[in-house]
């Protein structure tokens, strides 16, 4: 049961792209914990190692998770490729096993890294792209979604109909659902086609597949962070020009960058009863960096 202090009480999250202390999947987990929420966590260290930030300790990362929890709450974890489309209903299956329910899924997961210029664009490296950060979180929807429908067997519908309303939803104890997209229709991401190209498709598709959830009780929205320093913008750890980097971070509003922090208060205020008027929006939170 929910109570303003945990609001997210009783309710059970996925939450993808939770293997790094510096990520904001990790900041997500915690502040949902924080609320009330028994937390599910998916990583994949593998792809982490390859990247210059690298990786993390999974036993320290879900320590601090487990550090947040309020209550009785539980949390697992469990690693998976979601490259793989084989691999979604394993995981989602294994969240489902913590508590019986799965009411908030957080698509933080992203492929990074070994992308490059539209001179570079291959076959393969747009279909890395598109299927580690694109296919597998609608995928995920999907079973998130089937998990709360009650479906009659019948077929998808057509272009041009809608579903028959399950009838009236109550905002405020609806399943949730986050994408998250990047900064990509504010101005150009040099060198990084593939991965812009794979988040463009998420806020593109956001008001469709909103629509087509809030028929069946289910409120999604996606939230573009703006940049938020996971450790790729260190000096210590950074693949883009340092000067570069410091004149851009003078320059933003706060003279800082964003922390995980900040995207990860806005999640779970929309994820709790205070948010639920929400719906179905692609939610900048940049500190002023793309009107500066």
């Amino acid at each position: 049961m929910t109570t303003p202090h945990l609001p997210l009480a009783g309710r059970t999250a996925l939450v993808t792209g939770v293997s790094r202390r510096k990520g904001i999947g990790y900041a997500v987990a915690r502040e949902l914990a924080a609320q009330g929420a028994n937390v599910f966590t998916h990583h994949y260290a593998p792809h982490d190692a390859a990247l210059p930030w690298g990786g993390d300790d999974l036993d320290a990362v879900a320590d601090g998770v487990r550090a947040a929890l309020r209550g009785e709450a539980v949390s697992g974890a469990a690693s998976a490729d979601l490259l793989d489309p084989a691999r979604l209903d394993a995981l989602f299956d294994a969240a489902l096993a913590l508590t019986g329910s799965v009411d908030v899924l957080v698509c933080n997961h992203a492929r990074s890294g070994g992308d490059g210029s539209i001179l570079d664009m291959d076959a393969d490296t747009l279909d890395a792209f598109w299927g580690a950060n694109t296919r597998s979180t609608l995928l995920l929807t999907r079973r998130f979604a089937l998990e709360h429908a009650r479906t009659d067997g019948k077929p998808g519908a057509r272009p041009g109909e809608r579903s028959a309303r399950q009838g009236p939803a109550d905002p405020e104890t609806a399943p949730k659902v986050f994408w998250m997209t990047s900064g990509q229709q504010a101005g150009p991401m040099r060198g990084e086609v593939a991965y812009a190209a794979s988040k463009a498709a998420l806020a593109g598709v956001t008001a469709t597949v909103a629509a087509e959830l809030l028929d069946l009780g289910i409120v999604l929205n996606t939230v573009n962070p703006g940049p938020v320093n996971t450790g790729y913008l260190d000096p210590g750890s950074t693949d883009r020009p340092l000067a570069e980097l410091e004149a851009l971070r003078a320059a933003t509003p706060f003279g800082r960058w964003g922390e995980p922090a900040d995207p990860a208060r806005l999640i779970a205020w929309l994820a709790g009863p205070a948010g639920s008027w929400v719906v179905g929006q692609v939610l900048t939170t940049d500190g002023g960096f793309g009107i500066q």
